[in-house]
């Protein structure tokens, strides 16, 4: 078996008024994750967010 991606699914429960901030920060978490660094370069990674309010 030989793993060619991985998708990553985000649910939060979010202060409304944060809630551009947390786009904001999916945008580039992968860039500072030391797991995803690791293996970006074989793995395509994949992101998606779903918020709803808290």
């Amino acid at each position: 078996m030989v793993i060619r991606r991985i998708h990553v699914r985000y649910h939060l429960k979010i202060d409304p008024a944060k809630r551009e901030v947390a786009e904001r920060v999916l945008g580039f978490h992968a860039d500072y994750c030391p797991v995803a660094r690791t293996i970006r370069d074989c793995v395509a990674i994949t992101t998606s967010l779903e918020m709803e309010d808290s």
